[in-house]
């Protein structure tokens, strides 16, 4: 962990998880997602190698596509081929989602997932529409549906580690007082939001993102401008609770007691107002309801 990580969210169990990192299980960064970054951050990365790179995995290839096809990047023709998709988003944005699609394969060992990440993906999907949608300052569209999609992925490191997880995690869901992470450190050794950081540290994630992740249950990170937490950590963190929010609100799916812990803030880090959400809903329901 660097230093500017570390010292930007100074708890009790760092050293603790420093020296249990390895029997935590967090899954390396992946050998494709290695080269790929290898490529990218070259001074003149050569394109068509990362197409190379990135057309070994056919399921890699799909996704890399579909997202470039996503309403996000307002292309007027379909893209079709991974050179294109590669030149649609960039370098930022396709080292991300490459991360985002390889991090749904990282966990083989852990079953019963999926509803896990239709929630991740349908979280991400609209922190990306939230971002467009209020023109959030700093915010882009890529940089909310990646947070999106790794904000838990402590969640399944967590599961596949320790055989009480869930139930930790289920009596953290419905803890209405407790911040999230005080509720499962008083079981681990660790928390989710501090291996999902780690975890997206180790794959290339930004330093913002990579902070929103560890601190996004923490009201007093989200609060203070004196936490020395990015104000785009902070945008992040609430963009992402907005989505969730709204996904509770629409569908009855991803039920916390997040929002009444940490609603107020977000809506203040975004400048919202309490009467918006109710258009909000009504505006936000066709993404929360579409399929991935």
């Amino acid at each position: 962990m660097n230093d500017a990580l570390q010292g930007s969210v100074p708890t009790a169990v760092d050293s603790l998880f420093e020296r249990s990192i390895i029997d935590v299980g967090i899954p390396p960064c992946p050998v494709i997602l290695d080269r790929f970054m290898d490529e990218a951050r070259k001074d003149e990365p050569d394109y068509n190698r990362l197409a190379t790179i990135i057309v070994t995995d056919v399921g890699l290839s799909a996704g890399l596509i579909k997202t470039a096809n996503s309403p996000y990047f307002g292309m007027r023709q379909r893209v079709r081929s991974v050179n294109e998709a590669l030149a649609v988003l960039g370098l930022d944005a396709a080292s991300r989602a490459v991360a985002g699609i390889i991090l749904r394969k990282a966990f083989p060992n852990v079953p019963n997932l999926e509803r896990f990440w239709d929630a991740s993906a349908r979280i991400a999907r609209l922190s990306g529409w939230l971002a467009q949608h209020f023109e959030i300052k700093g915010l882009r569209a890529d940089d909310a549906y990646t947070f999106g999609l790794f904000r838990d992925c402590g969640i399944p490191v967590l599961l596949g580690r320790f055989p009480n997880y869930e139930a930790v995690l289920a009596a953290a869901n419905q803890d209405a007082l407790r911040s999230f992470t005080d509720v499962e450190e008083e079981h681990l050794p660790t928390n989710h939001a501090m291996i999902g950081c780690i975890l997206a540290q180790s794959w290339w994630l930004p330093e913002e993102i990579c902070l929103a992740i560890r601190n996004h249950h923490d009201l007093a990170a989200l609060q203070s401008a004196n936490f020395n937490l990015p104000m785009l950590s902070r945008r992040l963190i609430a963009t992402g609770q907005v989505a969730e929010h709204i996904v509770q609100q629409q569908l009855g799916l991803s039920l916390t007691q997040e929002w009444t812990k940490l609603g107020a803030a977000c809506l203040q880090v975004l400048d919202l107002r309490e009467e918006q959400l109710e258009a909000l809903y009504a505006e936000a329901a066709p993404v929360a309801a579409a399929d991935e």
